[in-house]
């Protein structure tokens, strides 16, 4: 279910309650009763994402997560997950992007850093009030030219994190882009 779904679902059931209360609501004008359902709609989701947040943190995670990172010695810069998601991870390392996916059985996938050759982020409006939005990462990889952090929370920040593990990715391998005119 996208989160334009589910917001759409909460919305209902909110307009289902209140049409459903013996509360007196006939003081409020229209424009102001829609803004306080558009409120409490808000609110429930960010209060569902917090729940999500507290249950992965009380799943144990496995040991062997932790040696491959210590084995590599990669220092993870950031770590989070889509909005309202259990089956999927974002992290980025000082050397690269994985994200894994999947609730039983996992999928992983990898970008070197110093094979990005373009980050972008974008927010639509419903995303800027959820302080969510989704990063676009363009690379020289053949079998993930195109990568999308979707529903990323502060996309602004994971943009400037990752801009700047790039640049610093580069000089340390001592890498140089040069464009065509």
């Amino acid at each position: 279910m996208s989160i334009k779904e589910a917001q759409a679902r909460i919305k209902a059931r909110v307009w289902q309650s209140v049409a459903q209360t013996d509360l007196d609501l006939s003081a409020l004008d229209k424009s102001t009763l829609e803004s306080f359902v558009d409120l409490v709609t808000e609110s429930a989701l960010l209060e569902i994402d917090s729940e999500l947040d507290m249950a992965k943190l009380a799943t144990p995670q496995p040991e062997a997560k932790e040696e491959e990172e210590d084995e590599f010695g990669e220092e993870i810069l950031w770590q989070g997950r889509p909005f309202l998601s259990l089956v999927m991870d974002y992290t980025v390392t000082n050397e690269r992007i994985k994200i894994t996916s999947g609730l039983l059985g996992k999928a992983h996938e990898n970008v070197e850093l110093i094979r990005i050759q373009d980050i972008d982020h974008s927010q639509t409006f419903g995303e800027r009030v959820l302080k969510i939005g989704d990063i676009t990462i363009r690379s020289h990889d053949p079998s993930h030219p195109e990568i999308v952090l979707r529903n990323v929370q502060d996309p602004s920040s994971v943009y400037e994190i990752l801009r700047r593990a790039v640049l610093e990715a580069r000089k340390r391998h001592n890498f140089s882009y040069r464009e065509e005119m």
